[in-house]
């Protein structure tokens, strides 16, 4: 009888153990990132009454040097995946972000900053399947917007109307892998890219953007609109304000393999890219 007494306490363990195990399924990520995590709160716990956009600012700065590493959101099946070791433009502004909110909102746990990852990434707050992931920045501007995450600030600040027309994604299923493999899905990301396009649209001209420079702010998030057939917006990054007054962004280079100051003036960097018409500025909701 002792034996099996002691036997107890190790199969509750290893039945909440399951249970967690299955709680998390749909969540990938790994030690490192949970260092990470921790990392990041030991250094932002003494800062978090700084106003929003300059904890961004900082919140970014704390992943200067991580590894560019592109397409570590496509695995199979669809999960959430939080990789704070590698990132892309996109997810570094997303992890940036869901990182701000959660220590804004008191709760600085890894299961809050996951829980406001996904909402941010998934047009339902769900995972079902890939269609089911914000994969255009417009679309993803606009939802978190409705949600109140976010607030476009392009029209404000002097944008101009900006006629899109999505296709890319539906016209091009070989370069993603998920359509490649699934061919049902590509009507569903067609019939997403006119809901898209059908919305209104606007942007900062490129050769407009000294015209309204004074009214972005540090860390508000840019997107830089691209020429591309089908495609809305090439990059993003944060906007980083300079000791010399100069405005410049922060992102995570392709170019440089990792998060990065970009050294010269933003309207210096757009210019040097002919497929990159202007730009788009939102801003994290207070």
């Amino acid at each position: 009888m002792r034996n099996f007494k002691k036997l107890i306490p190790a199969f509750l363990f290893l039945l909440l153990t399951h249970f967690q195990s299955t709680a998390q399924s749909q969540t990938d990520y790994s030690a490192a990132d949970l260092k990470v995590f921790n990392d990041y709160l030991s250094l932002i716990e003494r800062k978090k009454e700084l106003p929003t956009n300059e904890l961004i600012v900082l919140s970014g700065k704390f992943f200067l040097g991580t590894p560019y590493v592109a397409h570590t959101l496509e695995k199979e099946p669809e999960q959430l995946t939080v990789n704070l070791t590698e990132l892309d433009c996109m997810t570094f502004v997303e992890t940036v972000l869901a990182l701000v909110r959660t220590v804004k909102q008191g709760e600085p746990t890894f299961e809050k900053f996951c829980q406001n990852l996904q909402t941010a990434r998934y047009r339902e707050k769900k995972i079902t399947d890939y269609t089911d992931r914000l994969h255009y920045t417009s679309d993803w501007i606009y939802t978190n917007e409705q949600r109140g995450i976010v607030k476009d600030k392009t029209k404000a600040i002097g944008g101009k109307p900006w006629k899109l027309e999505l296709s890319f994604m539906s016209t091009h299923p070989d370069s993603y892998k998920q359509l490649k493999n699934n061919p049902g899905f590509i009507d569903k990301i067609a019939r997403i890219e006119k809901e898209i396009s059908a919305r209104e649209h606007y942007y900062i001209p490129k050769e407009e953007i000294w015209k309204y420079e004074k009214n972005i702010r540090n860390g508000d998030v840019v997107g830089f609109v691209t020429s591309v057939k089908g495609l809305d917006i090439a990059h993003v990054g944060f906007i980083v304000w300079d000791e010399n007054g100069k405005m410049t962004f922060m992102h995570a280079s392709s170019i440089q393999h990792e998060v990065i100051i970009n050294p010269e003036p933003l309207q210096d960097y757009i210019n040097k890219v002919k497929s990159n018409t202007g730009i788009v500025i939102f801003r994290l909701c207070e």
